[in-house]
Order: structure tokens, then sequence, then C-alpha cells
């Protein structure tokens, strides 16, 4: 995604002016300015940083969680788990590499 030219603490401040003055001052469309009404309108500078630390964390936790998940998929490999025995599906058969065909 492209990076935005402006901070989303200047946007917020910016938010609150005209919006045919601002779109001018600033050389944006009208439609990127109800973009970013649309998404920073009703928000504060400090709800704008809560917001970006909550994203910061969102993005650990997933890579934290695709790690881990990546983890428990090598160790399945290594202990020749079939991949629908953790399902607890007894009537479906084993993997063809433990019949001996």
């Amino acid at each position: 995604m492209k990076r935005s030219k402006f901070t989303k603490d200047q946007i917020i401040v910016s938010l609150r002016r005209a919006p045919p003055e601002l779109c001018r001052r600033h050389d944006i469309s009208s439609a990127t300015f109800y973009a970013l009404k649309a998404k920073f309108g009703g928000m504060d500078v400090s709800d704008a940083k809560r917001l970006r630390a909550l994203e910061e964390e969102n993005g650990r936790l997933k890579r934290l969680l695709a790690e881990s998940l990546l983890d428990q998929a090598a160790l399945k490999d290594l202990l020749g788990l079939a991949p629908y025995a953790e399902a607890g599906n007894r009537h479906l058969p084993a993997p063809v590499s433990a019949r001996g065909v």
C-alpha cells in the first residue's frame, strides 16, 4: 500500500476545515478527502496514536501466530501424523505410506 505523505495527526487536524479549501490547499481529490474523513473523522490525535499502537500489536501477534503454526506443522511432519488424525476422524483410512502400499 502506498504511504501517505501526511501523518494521521495532520489528517485529523485538517479534516476539521472546510472540504473545498482543504482539498485545494493539500492538493488532494474530494474522493480522497471523504475516504479519509470516513476513516479518521471522529478521532482525536490521541485516538490515532492508540489506533497505530493497536495496529502494530495486531501485526506482531499475527506474526507470532504464523510462526507457531509453522512450528506446529513442522513437528507434525517430523512425527509423521496424518493431516486428519488431529480431528478425531478415526473412520478415515490410514495414509498410503502407513498401509505399506
